[in-house]
């Protein structure tokens, strides 16, 4: 007898609801039954281990097309159900027979932790999203009833008595009729189907079945005649290679899976496999590519790892996963404790997801220090293109990272010249020496020829230079490696000379202020302060800045803010002779002073790799001088 009944506990409209909001895709109602498949089969076998009018058989799941009545057909051979079961998990939303599964197990059962998917009760009407009408066959293991379910999905259904023989569940799916801007009749293709497969339910721990197109080979003397049949097919991998201990899978497999997966025709860099159990419980695959893929730097390069939950994909691009700073490591997740929103596609905020994103850090982290500390030629490689990552992660966050990411760091020494760590820096330090120097914005041969290197090298003390935009953000939030203070070489007072040398410059300084007065007041545009410098040995004059932004910093930012300017300082040497020139020409001529300073800010400029104020007139000064 065919009973009709109302859903019992929404409306049309929150039918409606369900049906069109809740999904993203509509080719999710695939993955969704099949999980439900799954978890059909997860409670049949579990019941069969304590039942005995409950069999064991051989786990399958179907898809299967029909084009001719336009239906698709997904089946299993799990548990079925009643027609209580029925009215209780499809007739009322959001009421999931899975959940109530779990809950009604001995917690004190070995299996009591059992892989169910299921757990919200609404994957079964994203059916509704691609079928006008849905029916659903089911037949419960150990009883003698089968039922048969069938829906519009409007506000009611009916439940009926069948003769039909079936061992499980049989879900067809009536396509919807195709509209200009969505081809239903896509997803009775077998290249389709082939292709949800894998791409949502590779993993699933029962073979997915479908029929695939064969090729028959000719017989001999009719080979330009092609005939094909059809093989019932399994199309998922089913056992995840990320599930499988270390020692079961060769390199080679993860770099296949990595090339196939990600889209790379390079093996990895690096692979890191964890297997975490406890309070938490994940396994996670991640790569790092051997080169940067093409749009590594475009908007279209979200950051984020695959999420899926035992087997089953969820989300491509979870950033939650994974720090911004780690945008180019490849990889997924795989969690049964993963809180998922009701349609398992978002993340709830949650503090597991960051524990896991915490400790996938953390490994990464420990894998490349492994690799920075086993083989330096792989690390260098790896720093050369992705080093920038490591500098932004510790620069972002307000130097947050320090302790994490300090040590992987590697700059170029004029000393060793070669690329070397803060570490390896402090460890062959002269005694005496207690800050880190470094150099921005200049290559090595540039940086070697800067007046102010002379005092350094005098002293045996290594600077770093630092090339990238990013070097010295990155050491301004860090302040200081180990208790050793960051200095630049052209800002503040490096701390160089001994007590009687700076004395000395502290006298010449105080009894030529009114020389350095109006040398500033000749430049008053341009220089915050004009100083007898204690960081030239050999040079004329340079510039440095005061404490906060660097003259390297402001080339960076004017860009972006043409405001920007650091306080500049000309620094004029003591010892040299153009300063005897100096005194000389304020006393006798005030006006060719004007022109002596100006002259002396360009030639600071110069060194400094930037243009002169005006460069023409420059020019102009320097011929009259040859001529003179």
């Amino acid at each position: 007898m065919k009973e009709t009944k109302k859903f019992k506990t929404e409306t049309k409209k929150l039918l409606d609801m369900m049906i069109n909001s809740i999904y993203t895709h509509k080719e999710i109602f695939l993955r969704e039954l099949i999980s439900n498949a799954s978890d059909a089969i997860d409670k049949r076998h579990f019941m069969s281990l304590t039942d005995s009018s409950i069999p064991a058989t051989d786990y399958e799941i179907k898809v299967e097309a029909d084009k001719a009545k336009r239906t698709l057909t997904i089946s299993d051979n799990g548990i079925g159900m009643s027609k209580e079961e029925l009215e209780n998990n499809l007739g009322i939303i959001a009421k999931s027979g899975s959940k109530e599964f779990l809950e009604s197990l001995d917690k004190n059962t070995p299996d009591s932790d059992l892989d169910i998917i299921g757990q919200f009760g609404v994957g079964f009407y994203s059916a509704f999203m691609v079928a006008s009408k849905v029916e659903v066959l089911t037949h419960k293991a150990g009883s003698d009833e089968t039922y048969k379910f069938t829906s519009e999905g409007l506000d009611s259904y009916t439940i009926e008595s069948s003769d039909e023989l079936v061992d499980g569940t049989v879900i067809t799916l009536y396509l919807r009729e195709n509209t200009e801007d969505i081809n239903y009749d896509e997803y009775l293709e077998e290249y389709k189907i082939k292709e949800l497969i894998t791409k949502y339910s590779d993993y699933v721990r029962y073979p997915i079945k479908t029929w695939v197109t064969k090729y028959d080979k000719p017989e001999k003397g009719k080979e330009d005649e092609e005939s094909t049949h059809l093989e019932l097919e399994t199309i998922n991998s089913m056992v995840p290679i990320w599930k499988k201990n270390k020692n079961e899978v060769t390199e080679e497999e993860f770099n296949n899976f990595y090339k196939q997966k990600f889209m790379d025709y390079q093996d990895p860099l690096a692979t890191i496999h964890v297997n975490v159990e406890g309070l938490i419980t994940y396994n996670a695959l991640l790569f790092i590519p051997r080169k940067p893929m093409f749009n590594m730097y475009g908007d279209k390069n979200e950051r984020g790892l695959q999420l899926y939950t035992k087997g089953v994909f969820i989300l491509d691009k979870c950033k939650d996963l994974i720090p911004e700073y780690l945008y180019f490591v490849k990889g997924l997740v795989d969690s049964a404790d993963l809180p998922l929103n009701i349609s398992r596609e978002l993340l709830q905020e949650d503090r597991q997801i960051k524990k896991i994103a915490s400790n996938v850090e953390k490994k990464i982290l420990s894998e490349l220090g492994r690799i920075l500390k086993n083989d330096r030629e792989k690390y260098e490689e790896f720093f050369k293109d992705y080093g920038r990552a490591i500098k932004y992660g510790l620069y972002e966050n307000y130097g947050g990272r320090k302790d994490k990411l300090e040590d992987l760091v590697l700059l170029e020494s004029l000393n060793e010249k070669k690329n070397i760590t803060f570490s390896e820096y402090v460890e062959k330090m002269p005694e005496g020496q207690k800050n880190i120097y470094f150099v921005s914005g200049k290559s090595r041969g540039e940086a070697e020829a800067l007046p102010q290197m002379a005092l350094l090298k005098k002293k045996g003390y290594d600077v770093l230079v630092l090339a990238d935009d990013v070097d010295e953000f990155m050491l301004q939030m860090m302040k200081d490696y180990k208790e050793h203070e960051f200095k630049s070489i052209n800002q503040g007072d490096l701390d160089l000379l001994d007590e009687e040398e700076a004395k000395k410059i502290d006298e010449q300084s105080k009894e030529n202020e009114d020389l350095l007065k109006e040398i500033k007041e000749d430049l008053k545009d341009d220089v915050a302060e004009v100083i007898l410098s204690k960081r030239l040995v050999d040079g004329a004059v340079c510039l440095s800045s005061k404490d906060g932004l660097s003259i390297e910093m402001e080339k960076v930012l004017k860009e972006q803010n043409p405001m920007a300017k650091a306080e500049r300082i000309l620094e004029i040497n003591p010892n040299h002779p153009i300063f005897a020139k100096l005194q000389e020409v304020y006393k006798d001529n005030k006006d060719a002073l004007k022109e002596y300073s100006s002259f002396l800010y360009d030639q600071a400029l110069i060194i400094e790799g930037m243009q002169p104020k005006d460069p023409v007139a420059f020019a102009n000064k320097v011929c009259e001088l040859m001529l003179k």
